[in-house]
């Protein structure tokens, strides 16, 4: 037979907004996962992709297997995702695993859900590449910010009174409306939430540029001053404004929550959940798509229209927009991040130092091992032989097989591990 467990090696991209050379998590582990890597130090190192995308399907590394790709290995034996996700996903990993370092904030945006994905591929598929939805998790492997959902609507009237500039974009009725919308009429407050940040995402560019560059030499001068500038959110604006200079994502700091993610902590992303990652290192899990629908603090292409319509308008606070995450029932080692989507599940799994065996059990989905800290051998029957497991390992476990590690860190081991719990 052949191996049914394998190592990875995984594809890096080096988008812009990436941490530059060592200082990059995805660098870290790309240079311990393979010392001949060589980290260049002005190269920003952004994402590292763990899964079979066309744009970054990983290498096997087993010169007993022909095939050269995981997608093409996957392809020639199908069997090897598992019974249910065989059938449910036609053949296909549903999932792409990644790591991401994020030194500047990535773009406003939301992703569709299944229906309007079909629609927007369907009308523009130069901009929308498939018909699938594309559900997000991030979990956080350093400390993580990242903006996501619509706050309280309380928290939005006090920026309305606070910042001149955001009330002059939207203009005096929109920002009455939502001043006077009751939390006994949820629909009432959504419907005024959508008016107040269309008006925003759709102001005329010279107009809210001007209005940008008053409130930020405003807020400039108050913080030399020594005051205190948080009811403008003047910390986070002079931030985003140096990064994207006249960038109307600047704006969306006054609606959007900022989420602030201790390791080990996630956020999960549904459809239509408005979001920005602004900083930091995450584990991040999705479902195979590339549909983005992008507003703001970006160079690439953008539909307001759209994001507009699409987006949940549901005000709620940033502490409900932390996922948590279940000890296992079966294995006390095992964390279980498992949201409200069939394609993906993560798993945290910490082994303590004093645990000198560990077995990563089967299961009756294909998943993806990636070691974080910690050094083991790894054995299994489905194995051509033992693997050396360290820091930025990256393994292919298919279904109904399972691994044994031999731990040899005096620290113990962290690992996450991808999969599909249907």
């Amino acid at each position: 037979l052949p191996p049914a467990v394998f190592p990875l090696s995984c594809v890096v991209q080096n988008y812009s907004w990436g941490k530059v050379g060592l200082e990059s998590e995805v660098a870290k582990l790309v240079a311990s996962g393979d010392p001949l890597v060589q980290i260049q130090p002005e190269q920003p190192y952004a994402e590292l992709w763990m899964g079979t995308h066309p744009r970054g399907d990983a290498l096997i590394r087993d010169n007993r297997i022909p095939q050269k790709t995981l997608g093409q290995w996957i392809a020639d034996n199908p069997a090897c995702l598992g019974a249910k996700v065989k059938d449910a996903f036609q053949g296909r990993l549903p999932f792409l695993f990644k790591v991401l370092s994020v030194n500047t904030a990535l773009s406003v945006q939301a992703h569709p859900n299944k229906e309007l994905a079909a629609k927007l591929h369907a009308q523009f598929p130069e901009h929308y590449p498939d018909a699938n939805h594309k559900p997000e998790m991030a979990i956080a492997l350093t400390y993580f910010e990242g903006l996501c959902g619509f706050r309280p609507v309380e928290e939005i009237v006090s920026f309305l009174q606070n910042v001149p500039e955001l009330r002059a974009l939207i203009g005096e009725v929109a920002a009455e409306q939502l001043e006077r919308s009751g939390s006994d009429d949820p629909r009432g407050v959504s419907a005024a939430l959508r008016v107040c940040f269309t008006r925003l995402m759709k102001s005329e560019k010279k107009f809210f540029v001007d209005q940008l560059n008053m409130l930020v030499k405003r807020i400039s001068q108050e913080a030399a001053e020594g005051k205190d500038t948080s009811g403008s959110n003047g910390d986070l604006l002079l931030r985003l404004h140096s990064q994207y200079p006249g960038d109307i994502g600047c704006f969306t700091i006054y609606f959007l929550n900022l989420v602030r993610l201790e390791p080990g902590e996630a956020m999960f992303l549904g459809a239509n959940e408005p979001h920005a990652y602004l900083h930091g290192d995450c584990v991040e899990i999705m479902a195979c798509s590339d549909n983005t629908v992008r507003a703001g603090l970006t160079p690439k292409f953008i539909d307001v229209l759209t994001l507009c319509e699409m987006l949940n308008y549901t005000p709620a606070p940033s502490s409900s927009k932390i996922f948590p995450a279940a000890q296992s029932q079966l294995d006390p080692h095992v964390y279980l991040y498992d949201p409200p989507v069939p394609d993906f599940t993560i798993m945290r799994i910490e082994i303590p130092a004093s645990v000198k065996l560990y077995l990563v059990s089967a299961m009756d989905s294909a998943s993806i091992l990636l070691v974080i800290q910690g050094t083991a051998v790894g054995t299994s029957t489905a194995a051509a032989s033992e693997m050396s497991l360290h820091r930025g390992s990256v393994l292919f476990i298919s279904a109904n097989e399972s691994i044994s590690l031999h731990l040899s860190s005096p620290d113990g081991m962290l690992l996450f591990r991808a999969c599909c719990l249907l």
